[in-house]
């Protein structure tokens, strides 16, 4: 690919993902009374800015996309912390994504493996605890009340981790390097905003923690949905700049 056609590429992608950033953030929002914030389905485009254009993308179109979200919806005082924390959470993503693909064979099933486990705790620990009984729902000014039972969080966790350890060792060994790339970018997110919210915002720490597992929430399924739809859209043969 030449240096211009890159270029023009870069660019679209970045103007793309920064509108499906913004979108995915203000499609659903389940606002969170105590700390005035929100749960949001925006980490589902960051995570897939930054695996199918790389970090500069997942950076500017994650922390763009996301803050003009927060102005849009009527938080404009996560605004600043949010053009940061999503802006790395999109360059860590897309860096350490990039970097482990250098590794060999056997570091990818090993990497494989550790993001199995990681998941599937993750998965079924927050579910398990935060996740099940019964669950409201806002969307549109409309109010929906879902029961979920706990164990249905274990059976995804096993189901998240069977996957990837066969999608590791039969189809492509770089998912588990992904899925750990993901999962620290989750992390870098979740203390961000606890931080932002301690330290700026001025929330005492119990307060600020309430939002943990929400924002826990968000990365989880960001990594559900970016990982899967990633792939299919370079099963597509669709043009990536990774």
């Amino acid at each position: 690919m030449s240096d211009r056609a890159k270029l023009s590429l870069t660019v679209g992608f970045l103007a793309t993902f920064t509108a499906l950033v913004f979108v995915a953030t203000s499609a659903i929002v389940v606002e969170t009374p105590a700390t005035k914030g929100f749960f949001n389905l925006g980490e589902t485009m960051v995570y897939t800015a930054a695996l199918l254009g790389g970090y500069y993308v997942g950076m500017v179109a994650g922390g763009l996309g996301s803050a003009l979200a927060d102005m849009y919806l009527g938080y404009p005082h996560y605004a600043p912390g949010t053009l940061i924390i999503k802006g790395l959470e999109g360059l860590i993503v897309g860096f350490l994504a990039l970097k482990l693909k250098q590794l060999n064979i056997k570091q990818w099933r090993l990497f494989t493996l550790i993001a199995a486990m990681l998941g599937l705790m993750l998965i079924t620990g927050l579910g398990y605890n935060y996740y099940h009984g019964e669950t409201h729902l806002y969307f549109a000014s409309m109010e929906f009340t879902l029961s979920i039972p706990a164990t249905l969080w274990i059976v995804l966790g096993l189901l998240f981790a069977l996957a990837v350890i066969y999608l590791g060792f039969k189809v492509d060994p770089k998912v588990g390097g992904e899925v750990i790339a993901i999962i620290v970018g989750g992390l870098e997110m979740v203390l961000g905003y606890f931080t932002y919210q301690v330290m700026v915002l001025g929330y005492i720490p119990s307060v600020a923690a309430l939002e943990i597992p929400v924002n826990l929430g968000q990365a989880t399924i960001g990594l559900l949905v970016a990982l899967p739809l990633t792939r299919t859209v370079k099963a597509m043969g669709a043009r990536t700049l990774t």
